[in-house]
């Protein structure tokens, strides 16, 4: 059950690079539920016109890193209408490898860099106070497109005439260097740098346009309501409690620019659109709807979203995430996409540790047909991503489960036998007998830990 979950439909983008940043990449995107990622790993820049042409049939998007030749048309036909997006060695990966340079190798004799102006990196230094004088940054004055062993060869000079340390944007010019007992950093870029680059090219896809208007329905569950309303001392509290319900859910789809309807007693209907959806939930990570009900009415909501090519599709698909929702045990939040895919649990009103990001029909097939049913498993998926990890003890995946510890045993029995459960360990209780630990091993691999 390794690897990537499968995405059979999505935006298909291909991340092209050395194999340590195409890993980020591939890292990232999971918190992209709409892209599928085709991964090509390269680490020399005279092999990208190669290996942009083995896919740029089948994907929407480029976006490379390590190189960029492709601003001068030189690796794909004028008329190619694939668009391509570059991943540059700047930002945060920039700052961290001139700190890492400072620290473990020391500037007193200055650095060389081989794929920036001198004046951008002067200016970077500038804002990290650093305290470099300008006259000891050495930066490469050829064509920033220089064949590897012309750029080693610029670092490898300066070394030998006066000690400096490189800093290079090309991991083979890294390696070579290293190999050359020359000291240098490589300039790798963070998860926020590749975020950046990814958003630019979900935009740039005909797809992602295409999806901007697309319905999206939402239903939202108030969790116990019944509950809410005997507390109220009298008809008229809780006619003041339906209101401010009603407020804090219309200010919120106001702000979504949707529409809501109240469908009766603890449930209410919402539309809006997909674009607006993906940029107010930062990418389907989180629900500020959820935090703002939590901190100022003290509930819980439970919420599905449902998209679909159809109004109809859409709302079958909200109905289906809302029952995980409720599954999982309330103050969650799943989305169905147009292929049954569920995304989620969205962080609520407790801040999520993991983001499981994408579950495919696959994999639930797999555990249904080991007995670990669809409510099992959103309650496993919810629990995991709230408390942040994926051991527990038989007492503590009973309570999840809302079932009797001896059922409990037997489940666990069941798919550990199907490869869905992997015991870990033994635990000590005081002076009791020492518990199993268990290990949600088929989450493993969707787990992106915040």
């Amino acid at each position: 059950m390794g690897g990537e979950p499968k995405r059979t439909r999505g935006i298909a983008i291909a991340l092209l690079g050395p194999e340590e940043i195409v890993e980020s990449m591939k890292r990232v995107i999971r918190s992209f539920p709409s892209m599928r990622p085709i991964p090509v790993v390269f680490d020399h820049p005279e092999e990208t016109a190669e290996r942009i042409a083995s896919v740029k049939d089948e994907v929407e998007v480029i976006l490379m890193a390590g190189v960029e030749p492709v601003r001068k048309g030189q690796v794909l036909p004028v008329d190619s209408t694939v668009p391509i997006h570059y991943l540059p060695p700047t930002g945060a990966g920039l700052y961290r490898a001139l700190v890492r340079l400072q620290r473990f190798h020391g500037l007193e004799s200055g650095f060389s860099v081989d794929f920036l102006p001198k004046t951008i990196v002067e200016r970077t230094f500038r804002d990290l106070d650093l305290g470099l004088r300008p006259s000891a940054i050495e930066s490469y004055e050829g064509s920033a497109y220089g064949a590897t062993e012309t750029l080693v060869a610029f670092h490898a000079d300066k070394h030998r005439e006066s000690g400096t340390a490189a800093l290079t944007g090309v991991k083979a010019v890294a390696d070579r260097l290293t190999a050359l007992g020359v000291p240098n950093e490589w300039v790798v870029p963070l998860d926020q740098d590749i975020t950046v680059a990814l958003e630019r090219a979900l935009l740039s896809t005909e797809t992602r346009r295409s999806k901007e208007s697309q319905i999206v329905v939402g239903l939202i569950n108030v969790d116990e309501f019944g509950r809410l309303v005997r507390q109220r001392a009298s008809e008229h509290d809780v006619q003041r409690l339906k209101l401010d319900i009603h407020r804090t859910l219309l200010d919120y789809v106001e702000s979504l620019n949707g529409y809501l309807t109240h469908l009766g007693a603890d449930e209410y209907l919402f539309f809006t659109t997909r674009g607006i959806f993906e940029r107010e939930t930062g990418g389907y990570k989180s629900i500020p709807l959820a935090r703002d009900v939590y901190h100022t009415l003290g509930l819980s909501l439970s919420i599905g979203i449902g998209f679909g090519q159809s109004a109809n599709e859409a709302g079958t698909h909200a109905r289906l995430a809302l029952g995980n929702s409720k599954q999982a045990g309330g103050n969650s939040c799943f989305i169905v996409r147009e292929d049954r895919t569920l995304i989620g649990p969205l962080a609520m009103a407790d801040p999520v540790e993991y983001d499981l990001s994408l579950t495919d029909p696959a994999l639930l097939e797999q555990a249904e047909q080991a007995g670990m049913t669809r409510m099992y498993v959103t309650r496993l998926m919810a629990a995991a991503a709230r408390l942040g990890r994926l051991e527990f003890n038989v007492l503590e995946l009973a309570q999840m489960l809302g079932v009797t510890v001896r059922s409990t045993h037997r489940l666990l029995l069941d798919w550990t036998d199907a490869g869905l459960i992997e015991v870990t360990g033994m635990e000590k209780v005081g002076r009791g007998r020492p518990r199993q630990r268990f290990r949600l091993a088929f989450l493993a691999d969707r787990v992106k830990q915040e």
